[in-house]
């Protein structure tokens, strides 16, 4: 808003005539002089906003006022001047949409920072997530690192995680703050008065207020107002729930939907470290690793999404085969808004469970900061600045190419971090190379860099395959090679996105004759 001040300047200057700006700071609050020429006070009546330009005195004589449209409320002041009513309403209709502009703009950067304050949260929960599911077994340890991680985050006193245990059909305590998990009762999933069992069974987080819907085996579960958000597990059969977190005892501080928001947005990960820690105590108990790995491999790949995300704005198409039974080739597609869309292809150094972990990550970070800018070198540095410490630790790195698709200004901007396959296809069948522009992510100190070009949004694809693919060799040594991918989809370059993929891995199958892949392998087609 300061920058109103020296526009009002520059008004009074042209017109020599006062002119301010008083905006409500909060609802039911007075109105405060944002930016001035006079110091004046505040008036004893405000305008309505269909009221239009009303006559208002002022210490230095008559002037006009008027309601700036918009959420925000807002006045203009024109005036004392020794002009007509006349030339104060031509001054307000020249000031009205400069200062209307200004408000909105304010509006738009308040929120545009509240977003991405909310999205460094989840952005720092996801990666405490992220290393608790690399190296803890416990159901209980896991259970109470997490509890403590959101606790923190949203400042609540007390907080419960509950399990379900099947046999009983009871929600049973396995970690607790503010009280002994041994202390607190167990809930049955069918109580109807317990708000905990109610989230459980329609797995929709609730916020209750407190003294609400009081049950007397939750009342040692909750300090007043509580939010309840059920702990979610992704399966093949659709999601299911495991248990229930419940936040209390945050004092005079409600609880807000955008910590509702919060939670849930991270309960499947959740319900990702719990499951997987009872999959790891099944494995030593019974000795059954190749189903925990098959069981991985259906998490990892319900991770990434269907070609069908970008519908309507793209015709595009993908497929992810590990080399085990999880590795750590990715990719990610994102609607952006006004017609633009944004392709993330992504290959961890290694493969197996550990690649698979950063994988995992990837996505989770990834669908942040492709919503949070527009820039795909900036993309690709927030991802690494997510991942730097993990990358280090296990001495692991990651080529990424991310690429922005405009097909209403007709351009397509990318970054390459190390990526060697990427292609744009044209209509006449020439496929020209994206060059890798930067070392991939982990090993290399400097921003990665954006390049620009020119996009046919009839006739041009977007080809991007991992080394795996091109790399696979038949029981004689022959690689497969780019120039075959390329070449399939310059034949059929006309079919849908869908097509393409499936034709490419037939190929590679048959050229495969049996022979196993000794590395992931991954392609991504996009049309738009």
């Amino acid at each position: 808003m300061s920058d109103l001040t020296p526009v009002l300047a520059a008004f009074k200057e042209a017109t020599r005539c006062e002119a301010a700006v008083w905006v409500e700071p909060a609802p039911g609050r007075p109105p405060v002089c944002e930016a001035s020429t006079y110091r004046g006070p505040p008036l004893e009546r405000w305008p309505g906003p269909s009221e239009g330009a009303q006559p208002v005195a002022t210490p230095g004589g008559p002037a006009l006022a008027v309601a700036v449209p918009g959420p925000r409320h807002a006045w203009i002041v024109v005036g004392p001047t020794p002009s007509s009513r006349a030339a104060l309403e031509t001054h307000l209709r020249f000031l009205l949409p400069v200062v209307t502009h200004f408000l909105q703009a304010s509006l738009e950067v308040e929120h545009a920072a509240g977003e991405l304050a909310e999205r460094y949260e989840e952005i720092n929960l996801l990666y405490t997530i992220g290393e608790i599911l690399g190296r803890t077994v416990a159901l209980e340890e896991a259970a109470h690192t997490i509890l403590t991680e959101i606790s923190e985050t949203v400042g609540a006193r007390r907080a419960t995680v509950l399990v379900h245990d099947l046999p009983s059909g009871e929600l049973r305590v396995v970690a607790a703050l503010g009280a002994r998990p041994a202390a607190l009762p167990a809930i049955r999933v069918d109580d109807e008065c317990s708000i905990t069992a109610r989230v459980f069974r329609t797995m929709y987080p609730e916020i209750s207020e407190a003294g609400d819907a009081a049950c007397p085996r939750e009342a040692d579960h909750r300090d007043g107002a509580m939010l309840s958000v059920p702990i979610i597990w992704t399966t093949a059969r659709g999601p299911q729930a495991l248990g229930v977190v419940n936040l209390s005892g945050r004092g005079a501080h409600p609880f807000t939907a955008g910590d509702r928001k919060l939670i849930a947005a991270i309960a499947t990960q959740i319900g990702n470290a719990i499951q997987n820690a009872r999959l790891v105590r099944s494995s030593i108990e019974q000795q059954r690793l190749s189903h925990e790995m098959q069981l991985a491999h259906d998490l990892q790949m319900k991770l990434l999404p269907a070609g069908t995300e970008l519908e309507p704005d793209a015709d595009a198409a993908a497929r992810v085969v590990p080399a085990e039974s999880v590795g750590g080739d990715l990719y990610n597609l994102f609607r952006l808004g006004r017609g633009r869309v944004g392709t993330l292809l992504g290959d961890v150094s290694g493969h197996g469970y550990r690649a698979a972990l950063i994988m995992a990550l990837v996505m989770s970070a990834s669908a942040i900061h492709a919503k949070a800018t527009s820039d795909p070198g900036a993309m690709l540095d927030a991802l690494l600045g997510s991942l730097r410490e993990e990358l280090e630790a296990t001495e692991m790195f990651l080529s990424a190419f991310y690429a922005v698709i405009d097909r209403s200004n007709g351009t397509l901007r990318y970054a390459n971090a190390g990526h060697a396959s990427a292609f744009v296809m044209h209509g006449d069948g020439v496929a020209d190379r994206l060059p890798a522009l930067d070392p991939p992510l982990g090993l290399g100190a400097e921003a990665p860099r954006t390049a620009k070009r020119r996009w046919d949004a009839v006739d041009d694809l977007l080809v991007l395959f991992t080394d795996g693919v091109s790399d696979a060799r038949n029981r004689e040594g022959e690689r497969f090679g780019e120039q075959r991918v390329l070449d399939i989809v310059r034949r059929h370059r006309r079919e849908a996105a869908p097509t393409l993929v499936d034709r490419v891995f037939r190929a590679l199958t048959v050229f495969l004759d049996g022979a196993l892949a000794p590395d992931d392998l991954t392609l991504v087609v996009v049309r738009s």
